[in-house]
């Protein structure tokens, strides 16, 4: 995971159930707990991309679409992902 951009150091306090499996992971890894922390961070925020441009592509067909049957199908999805299950 090599970077031309200089790296900022960040300090952080993390439950000990996620110390432990963050541990688990690096070991596993044969990597560090830095490079595993920031592999799911990055992870993480790729999947908070890819749940907005979900959003707003549900967004654009509950705009477009003229059936009933599909705005309420379009809200309900939206819903989800707005509150949860």
């Amino acid at each position: 995971m090599p970077s031309t951009k200089k790296t900022i150091r960040k300090s952080i306090s993390v439950p000990p159930a996620v110390a432990k499996r963050v541990k688990t992971l690096a070991r596993a890894q044969r990597t560090s707990e830095s490079r595993v922390l920031v592999a799911l961070i990055e992870t993480g925020l790729a999947a908070k991309d890819d749940e907005r441009q979900q959003f707003q592509a549900l967004v654009d067909q509950l705009a477009q679409t003229k059936s009933k049957a599909e705005q309420k199908r379009l809200k309900e999805e939206l819903a989800r992902l707005t509150f949860g299950d």
